[in-house]
């Protein structure tokens, strides 16, 4: 964690968002030497003149050694974008929050995910339709991520762990506070199957402002974004635009006409979201439907081991070319590329046109 606690007090500092981390990053190559750059160098980089006088201000008040003690004492983990752990599909995004902190574990199959949101005063039928699709994807091998709030993001929440699957929360304050309050049991049990998320350092509480921010991690880390009872003015719907402007797929469980809650969920069905009446709809609509079938043959069939496992970890069901392969498993492009030639001939990897492969 040398170089991460300096990304965690920059982070601590205003003014400093993902185009100025990045400015930092490609200036100075670390940010313990940005730490403790003086004024010209920090302008240098390209930071503005309010930007450099934030961080000029403010790190003398900031100790990098202290913000690693209190993530540490608290059992959170801050993941920069140069980690492994942090969500390849979340660093596409055109804002991409430089630091993620993490209580609980992201995995890296975890980029089978759908983002599962709706209004925080549900009815019965918006109740059940959030459990019974939360339930049927994570036992296909789905995680459910959504925002912990009130309502379908707690049901949400709540059903994927009862069958025994994973969720992840993305919250709009520091992981030492729980929002809302009643949640807080709920939180631990996310933390132990699966992860409790956010761009924001201990201490920050949830503003009004932070909410709409939040949603485009959550449609950010996404393959795409359910949206289940949805009125006129929800929240939800800054979920949708995040993932349409991202590229994300969304999906709508219908409702009645005569109900408010349907009300945004029936118009963007009708202005295009797919319309979901299982869970079926989604995983066809994302190319997953064969994922259940693949974790039923991975628990009855030995796995490779050496060199084909380190390279089998990496391939998933979405295309990879073989240079991000090389980098993700650390190993010689020669060796990588020998090794995917055996495990296509084995048949446990599929090339599917310039130099790119998925799982068989």
């Amino acid at each position: 964690m040398t170089d991460t606690k300096y990304w965690v007090a920059f982070n601590r500092i205003p003014q400093l968002g993902t185009v100025r981390f990045r400015q930092l990053q490609e200036h100075f190559g670390s940010f313990e030497k940005a730490w403790t750059a003086r004024e010209g160098l920090l302008r240098a980089a390209g930071l503005d003149s309010r930007a450099v006088s934030e961080v000029l201000s403010n790190r003398g008040s900031i100790s990098p050694d202290n913000e690693a003690e209190l993530l540490a004492k608290a059992g959170v983990r801050a993941v920069t974008w140069s980690d492994e752990e942090y969500p390849d599909r979340l660093k596409e995004i055109d804002d991409p929050p430089p630091v993620l902190y993490v209580k609980g574990e992201v995995l890296a199959n975890d980029w089978r995910s759908v983002a599962i949101v709706g209004t925080r005063s549900a009815t019965a039928y918006g109740r059940q339709a959030a459990s019974t699709l939360s339930r049927d994807l994570v036992t296909s091998g789905i995680t459910v991520v959504s925002g912990l709030a009130r309502g379908i993001d707690g049901v949400a929440h709540t059903e994927a762990i009862q069958s025994g699957g994973r969720t992840i929360a993305v919250v709009a304050c520091g992981l030492d506070i729980i929002y809302p309050p009643e949640h807080a049991s709920l939180a631990t049990s996310i933390s132990q199957h699966g992860a409790l998320v956010s761009e924001h350092p201990l201490g920050v509480k949830p503003r009004a402002q932070q909410f709409p921010r939040r949603n485009r991690i959550m449609s950010g880390m996404t393959l795409g974004t359910l949206v289940i009872e949805a009125g006129e003015g929800s929240g939800a719907m800054h979920t949708v635009q995040h993932a349409l402007e991202q590229g994300r797929e969304v999906f709508c469980v219908p409702g009645t006409i005569f109900s408010p809650k349907s009300k945004m969920t029936n118009l963007l069905i009708q202005q295009g979201a797919k319309l979901v009446l299982t869970h079926e709809d989604v995983l066809q609509e994302l190319n997953l439907s064969s994922v259940p079938q693949q974790l039923a043959m991975t628990s009855v069939i030995d796995l490779p081991e050496g060199d084909e496992r380190s390279v089998l970890e990496h391939v998933s069901l979405e295309p990879l070319h073989i240079d991000e392969i090389r980098c993700r498993c650390q190993l010689p492009i020669a060796l990588v590329s020998s090794t995917l030639a055996m495990m296509e001939l084995k048949g446990l990897v599929r090339q599917v046109g310039g130099m790119s492969y998925v799982r068989a």
